[in-house]
């Protein structure tokens, strides 16, 4: 196959690669009624006229299945951080008692869940739709390869590579879907 065309899948494998991990960050993020770190990650507060991510000024731990304890390295930060956390909007009311806060996780209704599962599949479908016009990109790309002389066969493997990749891609979103589908159905 031709050095061009090579480098074009190349290219269009790592930004799949990136979607497929943006997707599962986003995923992650989608709360399935078990306590987890991660479901702070997009909160920051300002911390000396910076925004910082909570996990950098405090420890963020679980204690139990339904629990996460944030012990902030500087006292002075729990309002701030208190603050950060129900602006976020994530859903959880923190209580603290002058050193730590701690975040109770509710349990998900039944209602609740299946709006979580829509929510997954919405992100699901961002992921494919990232990695369809990834795949159009690269397509338009080799095209373009054929004024450098490369024949249309090679256009046309070239094409066929980029659509094993987008198939496989896809597949590996579904299956993130997938899983935590079933993580939020899990009661």
């Amino acid at each position: 196959m031709n050095e061009l065309i090579s480098l074009e899948l190349d290219d269009c494998k790592e930004n799949m690669s990136k979607a497929v991990a943006h997707t599962e960050s986003e995923l992650t993020k989608i709360r399935a009624g078990k306590a987890s770190p991660a479901m702070l990650d997009g909160i920051s507060i300002d911390y000396y006229g910076s925004m910082t991510p909570l996990s950098q000024v405090s420890n963020v731990n679980t204690t139990d299945a339904r629990t996460i304890v944030i012990q902030p390295w500087e006292k002075n930060l729990i309002s701030t951080i208190e603050k950060a956390i129900v602006d976020s909007n994530i859903g959880l009311n923190p209580q603290n008692d002058g050193s730590i806060i701690r975040l109770a996780v509710p349990p998900l209704t039944e209602e609740r869940r299946r709006d979580l599962v829509k929510k997954v599949k919405e992100e699901a479908e961002k992921g494919r739709v990232a990695i369809r016009n990834i795949r159009k990109d690269a397509n338009e790309s080799i095209k373009k390869l054929k004024g450098e002389g490369i024949s249309e066969d090679e256009i046309k493997i070239g094409e066929g590579e980029v659509q094993k990749l987008t198939d496989s891609f896809i597949v590996k979103v579904d299956q993130l879907a997938e899983v935590k589908e079933k993580d939020i159905m899990t009661v």
